[in-house]
């Protein structure tokens, strides 16, 4: 088999070059290697990589994900998240190949509190949102064999993220306000990863279509965080925040609309490929061990 995967220096692209790489021969690229392009701001660029590669399956794990700054550069946006994935899905329509693509809770407009289905009425609060939605749509129409993998709050060891500056922040001040509103499933890339990989072993058995991928449970930013500081404290790191403060988002206005309700129905994804997915804790908990074992 052979795969090509897109975005290999992305928080989940890192993390699916270890997953993928015992289903076979695995074309890994970030902007640019060997002369082939992996740059989704080049459309036909990318479309030429994968004419040239003929690969089998096709792991598109980049996208434009700077939520806010999609607001002022919607242009690129819709051809990162939308116009190039369109490309693709129309290259590996006529070669016959299987495209997993990574979609986004931002297709919802966060109401309620239940969780989302796959099936329900999407409605996008900003650009990101939009264009990871008209991504999704431009794939479904190409006719190819695809996966639509739909995730949120992804997070991983390498890079920035948000148990980072948590933990930066409750070394530094004594009260920390985080938001508590908006709700959801803080997923590991490297599940995500893993996940892609198990499904990449059925694709013969499995049809088309759109998948909710999260760990279990649910929490708030709030929650996240308290979580954080409790495991970094049991693992005799010295926190000086003594409180961490519950506040709306509304606290912290962004240039672009977060959803309230992020929350995830998996039973589709789970049924479908017999997977369990773990309560978001396990990950977490696995992850902050990787990045505090340098402080203990």
């Amino acid at each position: 088999m052979k795969i090509l995967l897109l975005g290999k220096n992305g928080q989940v692209g890192w993390e699916l070059q270890r997953s993928l790489a015992p289903l076979g021969e695995v074309v890994a690229l970030g902007r640019s290697e060997g002369g082939l392009c992996g740059d989704l701001s080049n459309t036909e660029g990318v479309a030429e990589t994968v004419r040239s590669v003929r690969p089998d399956v096709i792991v598109n794990a980049a996208a434009h994900t700077a939520v806010d700054k999609a607001e002022s550069e919607p242009e690129l946006a819709e051809t990162i998240n939308a116009t190039t994935p369109r490309a693709i899905a129309r290259e590996a329509a006529a070669i016959g190949a299987l495209l997993v693509h990574y979609s986004t809770d931002y297709v919802f407009d966060g109401s309620g509190d239940r969780p989302w289905r796959e099936d329900d009425q999407t409605g996008p609060l900003n650009v990101y949102g939009r264009t990871k939605l008209a991504g999704e749509e431009a794939i479904r129409q190409s006719g190819c064999r695809h996966w639509i993998f739909r995730t949120s709050w992804v997070y991983a060891s390498r890079g920035k993220n948000f148990a980072k500056t948590i933990l930066k922040f409750a070394r530094e001040r004594e009260v920390l306000t985080v938001v508590a509103d908006q709700i959801g499933a803080p997923t590991g890339a490297d599940l995500l990863a893993d996940v892609t990989s198990l499904a990449i072993r059925t694709r013969d058995a499995q049809p088309s279509g759109v998948f909710h991928l999260a760990a279990g449970g649910e929490t708030s930013w709030h929650g996240y965080a308290e979580f954080l500081c409790d495991v970094a404290r049991r693992a005799g790191v010295e926190l000086r925040v003594r409180e961490i403060q519950p506040v709306p988002g509304s606290s912290f206005p962004t240039p672009a609309p977060r959803p309230m309700n992020s929350r995830f129905n998996t039973l589709k994804l789970r049924s479908s490929f017999g997977l369990v997915l773990p309560d978001w804790r396990q990950g977490v908990e696995r992850m902050l061990t990787e990045i505090l074992a340098p402080a203990v």
